[in-house]
């Protein structure tokens, strides 16, 4: 038996994961009662759910490097294992995402950005580099910053969403 199908037999059954989109445009919408859809979030509760995943919480922030620390802490505090963050990837002033988020991380997973990109190259081709989607390890939790794009949400969870419990397992070693 090779190692990582024995850390998948060795994964948690049961992983707790949160969403958070980040979208300066839709949490204005939500502050003022104004009428939106999260549909880079709704993916990301469907695909969590569809590989196995319990979403625990919701949230919507604007793309505010305050705001997104807010919800890494209250996540490393809390009981969910997965933290995954929909928005602020790509490379226009305000994606901020991922620089927020980085420095939270004891381990960057540098080939799930990879991974992502080499899959989406199939459907929009050399705009797949454009974003800087990755993936890292916090106080053996997994936290994931995907695009903001539905496509690329259901693109990165089908493509990497079966690992989360083997990463999972693998970080709290």
């Amino acid at each position: 038996m090779k190692s990582h199908e024995g850390h998948r037999r060795a994964a948690p059954a049961r992983v707790l994961a949160e969403v958070v989109t980040v979208s300066t445009s839709r949490y204005r919408k939500m502050q003022t009662g104004e009428s939106f859809v999260d549909e880079s979030g709704d993916v990301a509760e469907k695909e969590c759910q569809a590989t196995g995943l319990k979403v625990s919480k919701r949230t919507l922030v604007s793309d505010d490097a305050e705001m997104i620390r807010k919800e890494v802490r209250s996540f490393l505090t809390g009981k969910s294992d997965v933290l995954l963050f929909t928005g602020g990837t790509g490379i226009s002033r305000r994606d901020i995402t991922i620089e927020t988020v980085r420095e939270f991380f004891e381990k960057e997973i540098d080939g799930f950005g990879e991974l992502l990109r080499r899959s989406s190259y199939r459907s929009v081709g050399a705009a797949s580099a454009l974003t800087r989607a990755t993936a890292g390890v916090a106080y053996g939790r997994l936290i994931l910053c995907l695009p903001g794009s539905p496509d690329a949400v259901r693109t990165a969870m089908r493509s990497f969403g079966g690992e989360i419990p083997h990463a999972i397992m693998v970080a709290r070693t």
